[in-house]
């Protein structure tokens, strides 16, 4: 089994097919959504050259708070599967940067903050194109989803996992541990390593392997408590890089605006599916998850 890739704007019913695509494994990929591939490479050239650069530039640029999700952290610094030991890799979160940026010395150098401020608008156009055709699809108002995500929660993130030896691995510990995202919708964009697998129907990892020109779209927590458990928060991890080849990712989180209230939605009730969640704020809910992956390092 593999994911289905979606052309988006040269599909004839792109809607039907995310619909499908989430109401099944919760899991898809996307392609041509207008994303800029000469964009998209530059700011992998420079994730990779932040993340093997400077260890002083890495310690200004320091996370300081789940409340404030920004900055960088290293090996060991986050548990995603919080019973499982901590992850092995490196991070660089910049949450709500085009309204609320950081000051420039907390970046490491401005022509990082403005590439990463481009990129993050222009995933941030397609990932709202996306969010209107879900909107039409599920009956409702094709601004209902946008007006929720206007960037306060949405954070763009670089991932870094360096090789490993596999002699000196815990057991159990992964580049990324199994978690299911937090909000709304993942866009996640891959180099060409692999080690992300997701957890299918039969209970078994699946391989995702990179495809050129694709992003992975995967729903969130929140996505499935709107929709009622139509469309799901599917498992994924990482594996730890024992082949001597390091990993680079960029995800894109679009999680919605602290106040939202989600409910699940009118068109997803009904007398054989009645509502299975009850009303949760946004903002409560991602500062929980966020506070558990980090409780090694951030006491709460």
């Amino acid at each position: 089994m593999s994911l289905p890739v979606i052309p988006f704007y040269s599909h004839p019913d792109p809607a039907q097919a995310i619909h499908d695509s989430l109401s099944g494994l919760g899991f898809m990929q996307i392609s041509d959504i207008g994303i800029d591939p000469a964009l998209l490479s530059k700011v992998f050239a420079m994730s990779r050259e932040f993340f093997c650069g400077d260890k002083a530039v890495k310690a200004r640029c320091r996370y300081q708070s789940a409340q404030e999700n920004f900055g960088y952290q290293g090996v060991l610094e986050e548990n995603l599967d919080p019973a499982a030991p901590a992850d092995l890799k490196e991070t660089f979160t910049m949450r709500n940067i085009l309204a609320a940026c950081p000051a420039d010395e907390r970046w490491p150098s401005v022509a990082f903050k403005l590439l990463m401020q481009q990129f993050y608008a222009e995933v941030l156009r397609a990932a709202h194109e996306i969010q209107r055709v879900m909107a039409r699809q599920l009956s409702e108002q094709e601004h209902f989803f946008t007006r929720a995500h206007n960037g306060e929660n949405i954070s763009l993130r670089l991932l870094y996992y360096p090789a490993q030896d596999k002699n000196k691995l815990s057991d159990g510990q992964l580049g990324a541990g199994a978690h299911t995202d937090y909000g709304f919708l993942t866009l996640l964009f891959q180099d060409n390593a692999g080690g992300l697998q997701v957890l299918n129907h039969e209970q078994n990892w699946m391989d995702v392997p990179p495809e050129q020109g694709a992003a992975v779209v995967n729903s969130g927590d929140l996505l499935e408590h709107w929709t009622n458990g139509t469309y799901r928060s599917t498992l994924h991890r990482v594996m730890p890089r024992t082949n001597g080849k390091d990993r680079l990712s960029i995800a894109m989180f679009i999680d919605p605006d602290t106040a939202t209230k989600v409910t699940p939605l009118a068109g997803c009730v009904n007398a054989n599916n009645p509502a299975k969640y009850p009303t949760v704020t946004a903002g409560e809910h991602i500062q929980a998850k966020l506070a558990a992956s980090h409780k090694a390092r951030f006491a709460q």
